[in-house]
């Protein structure tokens, strides 16, 4: 039954590849990378985020599957890049900016740690669960900072360990909340993270096919989406992220696309079909925007970063 099933998902995957994307609605405007350790190439994209260089221009950072993170302008020029510690156990899966910090915050996910980098790629702080009441982290899906300075980590592990984590950047324990489990509040696999102006945290639910909200203290004010492929519907949103004209972007894993909803959950718009052609998406893992609303879209499979503006 395992090897039907692995047989069916590798089907789909290769017809939907071959179907192309002719229907696409729009062709990025900048595409850039392919499979190699060269900088400016990836090896599957995995994580990605805005931050500033000392001047306080945008750079965009990225995280790929050999550990290496690498910044870049907004236009695609490599900047710099740094690997980090190990990755023999994993890679890491999310990226966030400190704003409070001017630090990269780089999810170590399989070494259930964070890691603090200055925007050179100086390793500045290591910070772990373990002095906290809830112990060590777990596999680490996001890291999201609030307006305070506060940190929101989603991780996921055994059944009583999906769930969201408040922390002082000390590392601290302010709160936490969920569990694993498909009711309002629970998680399967949250992953990505984001903090809208309204001081409204959304989390990508991913095997549970929808984005949660809550309120900055983890009390649940509505959710976004339900299993399927039809505009307004989700499959694996791996990321999440907040547009410049009060709207969210998620990006879907399952569905090789990035769809567009206004912050009440309506949808407003797909980019993306499967595929190897620019406009086309293979597995894409995480997304970003620009104060001026250039949307970036990591196309892991397809070894690059695809950029396009709504």
């Amino acid at each position: 039954m395992m090897g039907f099933m692995r047989f069916s998902i590798l089907l789909l995957i290769f017809s939907n590849l071959a179907a192309g994307c002719s229907s696409s609605n729009q062709e990025p405007d900048l595409v850039w990378g392919k499979r190699g350790i060269r900088p400016g190439d990836f090896i599957k994209p995995r994580a990605v985020t805005i931050g500033k260089d000392s001047a306080g221009n945008e750079e965009l950072y990225i995280v790929d599957f050999a550990g290496r993170i690498q910044a870049f302008d907004l236009n695609g020029k490599p900047l710099r890049n740094w690997n980090t510690p190990s990755i023999e156990n994993g890679r890491p899966a999310g990226l966030a900016w400190s704003s409070k910090l001017q630090q990269l915050l780089v999810a170590d996910s399989h070494y259930q740690r964070i890691l603090c980098y200055s925007p050179t790629g100086q390793l500045l702080k290591t910070i772990t669960g373990d002095s906290t009441a809830l112990g060590p982290f777990q596999y680490i899906g996001d890291i999201v900072e609030d307006r305070e300075g506060n940190w929101y980590i989603s991780e996921f592990g055994n059944e009583e360990q999906d769930r969201i984590r408040k922390l002082t950047p000390e590392g601290k324990l302010i709160s936490s909340w969920g569990s694993h489990g498909t009711e309002t509040g629970q998680f399967s696999r949250p992953r990505g993270l984001a903090i809208s102006e309204a001081n409204e945290l959304f989390v990508a639910d991913s095997c549970n096919h929808r984005i949660q909200v809550f309120d900055l203290h983890g009390k649940p004010l509505r959710t976004i989406g339900n299993h399927g492929s039809e505009p307004g519907q989700l499959q694996y949103p791996y990321d999440v992220t907040i547009g410049t004209q009060n709207e969210i972007c998620i990006t879907e894993w399952g569905q090789n696309r990035v769809q567009r909803f206004t912050m009440d959950g309506k949808s407003l718009g797909i980019w993306g079909k499967p595929g190897r052609n620019p406009g086309c998406l293979f597995q894409p893992w995480g997304s970003c925007v620009s104060r001026s609303g250039q949307v970036f879209v990591l196309d892991s499979e397809n070894h690059r970063v695809q950029r396009f503006t709504w």
